[in-house]
């Protein structure tokens, strides 16, 4: 294990936590459907407590919570250039354009840190004692709620951008609805969008009569 690029990864999932408490905040005020603001405020609270889980590795690590390396400060900015990209759409005048642009963003931030939950995980297999403990538990306390934000809001980006396009939307996004927590999970809530819009379609038509 080299250790110096191990704790470089750390101390950027520490920093895109940080950011991610930041890029939910503004994705909030996005937001114009009442079940995706409840979703990302959900988010919201959970990524504080990633922070928290993030501080509590670093520290029993024995590593500077306040460290900067080159990786954390692209990190941190990368996570300012997307708050102000979503800043800029609300500054548009044009809410349902704000809120696919959130969207994305939060799919961007979310797609990294997938990424570093992933190979903390890969991290702590390979580790032995209080590390790979510490790893461990940290990572298990935080994957499932990692896969949730990213593939549910992927689901949530894509239904929006349908529905602006004036296309039949599923929204909530299949892959809320199935609570999909893995890819594959997410391909095949995917592949049952056409069913869920069918029965959907029916039980409008039945209430209409």
């Amino acid at each position: 294990m080299d250790r110096k690029h191990m704790e470089e990864l750390i101390y950027q999932a520490l920093e895109t936590e940080l950011g991610g408490v930041q890029v939910y905040a503004t994705a909030i005020r996005c937001a114009q459907n009442d079940e995706l603001k409840e979703e990302w405020t959900k988010y919201h609270e959970q990524t504080q407590n990633h922070v928290q889980i993030m501080k509590g590795v670093c520290e029993q690590l024995g590593l500077d919570l306040e460290k900067e390396t080159t990786g954390r400060t692209i990190v941190r900015m990368k996570g300012k250039a997307l708050v102000k990209a979503m800043e800029t759409a609300l500054e548009s005048g044009e809410p349902d354009a704000a809120q696919i642009v959130a969207a994305e963003c939060v799919v961007d931030a979310e797609t990294k840190d997938h990424m570093n939950w992933e190979l903390i995980g890969m991290i702590a297999e390979k580790s032995h004692g209080e590390e790979r403990t510490v790893l461990k538990e940290a990572h298990d306390q935080v994957e499932d709620e990692e896969d949730e934000h990213l593939y549910h809001t992927m689901g949530w980006t894509r239904e929006l951008w349908i529905k602006s396009l004036g296309l039949p939307a599923v929204l909530p996004p299949p892959e809320e609805e199935k609570d999909v927590k893995t890819a594959i999970g997410a391909a095949r809530a995917k592949q049952e969008r056409s069913k869920m819009l069918g029965s959907r379609g029916g039980h409008k038509k039945a209430a209409a009569k």
